[in-house]
């Protein structure tokens, strides 16, 4: 069990995407999942001031999600799952992240991590391996993908035919220490990512918690995690090389983690709300101009989140097909994080330096959601999407799914 830490905490209010059952897409069993994470926000966002001045991970928080069923949500029906990774539940996968984003980034970021490790192997496994696996999530085990890696990188070594090692290191492999199923991509002899999933609880890795110092999300634990002489079978591949960086899931995939961010969004704006009903400053017409345009950005923010769920529909994407999906995605990762970066600015302005002390909720919000907002190749996601539209024929109002 991780650490607990001082701090004091606040619930966040409830404001999130339109109810499950207001839009055609959902079902009633996805609908169970998303009341689900909404059920849980408050606590998480307690836990999280609890345990972010020390960087402990939210075990508590993470506890929840297993005893609520999100942590077998994503699994195929099949596998006692409600296939929140199948495209006709994307909705409500986008629902179920926001929510969690807006009770704990860190939260948040780690469940999306679970969510890409068991969509990856549904995608990619053998179905004797991918059931193994199900039963992990189904009996509450957490997973997590690990890509990340600097010059040291992970090698996965033949040692005999069907038999390999794996040795190296990932840096930013967020939960290390709660994640029991890491789904890593290892450099093999030929050159090629593969992907494997290593029982962290059989061979736990070598932590170097000196990686980590962050600005924010600081209890997701994104330590560096160093795997040394652990024998690898075939039963512990998934897929074939090169089959992480597929796409359009692999680009199309920044929807899951823009979601997060929009809870985040969320939060910091009740927060910022909360905290001027509470001085009485709710009459200053700047403030009320601020927030208005705030609201802008929410509302914006989940117009994208349904827009994401609507570029799939009820068919998947066909590999190889990954213009409109893959431009979309891009898009909406720079939307939301402009939205954020604008509601940011307005939030610390509404709430002055006052606001901006600990334990006061924004401040820590805002740690993390500038962090959080930092993720790989922004420029390029906005240079792809420009590609893309300058590369259709199709009028501004055809270029995507209606």
């Amino acid at each position: 069990m991780a650490r607990r830490c001082g701090g004091a905490g606040r619930s966040a209010g409830p404001v999130g995407m339109p109810p499950a059952n207001s839009i055609g897409m959902q079902d009633h069993t996805a609908a169970q999942a998303v009341a689900a994470a909404a059920s849980i926000q408050a606590l998480l966002f307690e836990e999280a001031a609890q345990v972010d001045p020390c960087g402990a991970l939210p075990v508590q928080s993470l506890a929840l999600l297993h005893t609520r069923g999100l942590l077998s949500a994503p699994l195929p029906e099949s596998a006692g799952g409600v296939a929140l990774n199948a495209p006709c539940r994307r909705l409500a996968l986008m629902q179920v992240l926001a929510h969690l984003g807006r009770g704990s980034l860190p939260v948040g970021r780690l469940y999306e991590g679970h969510v890409n490790a068991l969509a990856l192997i549904e995608a990619f496994a053998t179905p004797e391996a991918a059931a193994r696996w199900y039963a992990d999530a189904a009996a509450g085990q957490l997973f997590g993908v690990w890509n990340t890696e600097d010059a040291s990188g992970l090698r996965l070594l033949a040692e005999a035919p069907g038999r390999w090692q794996l040795q190296g290191a990932k840096t930013f492999a967020s939960g290390v220490g709660s994640v029991s199923r890491a789904l890593v991509t290892a450099r093999d002899e030929a050159g090629g990512w593969q992907m494997l999933v290593v029982d962290a609880d059989s061979h736990a890795p070598t932590i170097d918690r000196s990686f980590w110092q962050p600005l924010g999300m600081r209890s997701t634990g994104s330590f560096k995690a160093t795997f040394s002489c652990i024998a690898v079978q075939p039963a512990d591949l998934v897929g074939a090389a090169g089959d992480y960086y597929r796409e359009p899931a692999f680009s199309a995939g920044a929807v899951r983690f823009a979601a997060v961010q929009q809870g985040g969004i969320e939060a910091v704006f009740d927060a910022t709300r909360d905290f001027l009903r509470r001085l009485g400053r709710t009459d200053d017409p700047h403030q009320r101009v601020r927030l208005g345009e705030m609201a802008v950005c929410v509302a914006s923010g989940r117009q994208w989140l349904l827009a994401a769920a609507q570029q799939t529909g009820c068919t998947a994407v066909a590999p190889g097909d990954n213009g409109s999906a893959v431009a979309h995605a891009h898009l909406m990762r720079t939307a939301i994080e402009s939205n954020a970066l604008r509601v940011l600015q307005l939030a610390a302005r509404s709430v002055g330096a006052r606001g901006l002390l600990a334990p006061e909720p924004f401040e820590r919000l805002h740690r993390d959601l500038t962090h959080y907002l930092r993720q790989a190749g922004p420029d390029a996601a906005l240079c792809a999407a420009g590609t893309y539209v300058l590369s259709s024929s199709a009028r501004a109002h055809a270029l995507w799914k209606e």
